[in-house]
């Protein structure tokens, strides 16, 4: 449903633009036509002159919306390449149509918990329907860096500070989605949105960090407390299994004197018997 409501969207849009194109190409009337005309006549007459002024040279990555007698002569822009115009009634306006990028300066933003927090980011936008861009607004470059001000404040207000320092990719989605769809009746296509910096303030800052040091303490300290029950445990097997057999404590002290004098060379071990020991104990 939602792609089918955008696709009828579009479909409005696309007719809205041919319905105001359609009327900026409507006829020049009589005397235009008459001045056209004469306008013509005399290239002719003075072609060897004339033809430096008549044909014009458009780069790859522009485009060329010409005006003759004020009105837009065709519902396509001139270019890439050579073309004519005449040199009295024609006014050709050359728009680029490469991509262009500009950074967001930083906004000062008041969340939806109530922080502040300063947001900037970068654009990148291009021209798509050069007719449009010259036609429907008068500097599209400047209004679509205004309007990703105003979107950038607008979208970031909705958001609580968590969702804007972790989800900054749907956030950037957003703001392109909505920049876009702005920007569609200016021939403008934003291609993508990106977040480049959160500053928090100073005081948030140390409190974000004590409450994470602190996170970190509890959680080694339950780290270490496991530790120790889990070894624990396992001394209480080893003694139950000690217990069972003798010899085992036997073998356990001749390892351990092996331990010993591989590390520390210098110690003399004199053992002695558990079993005399035993006999001074039942006494």
């Amino acid at each position: 449903m939602e792609m089918e409501d955008n696709m009828e969207s579009q479909k409005r849009r696309g007719a809205s633009k041919e319905d105001l194109i359609s009327e900026r190409t409507g006829s020049l009337g009589c005397i235009g036509w008459l001045i056209v005309i004469l306008s013509g006549f005399f290239t002719m007459c003075l072609f060897p002159i004339t033809i430096w002024f008549c044909l014009k040279i458009v780069q790859e990555y522009e485009r060329a919306v010409i005006f003759r007698l004020g009105r837009i002569t065709d519902r396509k822009a001139k270019g890439p390449g050579i073309f004519f115009v005449l040199p009295c009634t024609d006014t050709i306006m050359k728009v680029d149509l490469r991509t262009v990028s500009f950074d967001i300066p930083p906004q000062e933003i008041l969340t939806k918990d109530s922080v502040t927090v300063m947001v900037d980011g970068v654009v990148y936008f291009r021209v798509c329907d050069p007719i449009a861009s010259v036609a429907n607004v008068a500097n599209a470059d400047s209004s679509t860096r205004l309007l990703a001000q105003t979107t950038l404040r607008n979208v970031l207000g909705t958001k609580n500070l968590a969702e804007l320092l972790s989800d900054r990719d749907s956030i950037a989605q957003t703001m392109q989605l909505s920049l876009d769809d702005a920007t569609d009746n200016w021939g403008i296509k934003v291609e993508r949105v990106d977040i480049k910096d959160v500053k928090l303030p100073h005081q948030l800052q140390r409190a974000m960090a004590a409450e994470a040091e602190a996170t970190r303490e509890a959680r080694a300290k339950v780290i270490s407390a496991e530790g120790e029950m889990n070894a624990s445990r396992a001394l209480k097997e080893a003694s139950l299994v000690i217990a069972e057999s003798p010899s085992a404590l036997q073998l356990r002290y001749l390892q351990t004197l092996t331990t010993i004098a591989t590390e520390k060379n210098s110690t003399i071990i004199f053992p002695l018997p558990m079993d005399m020991i035993s006999h001074f104990m039942h006494k």
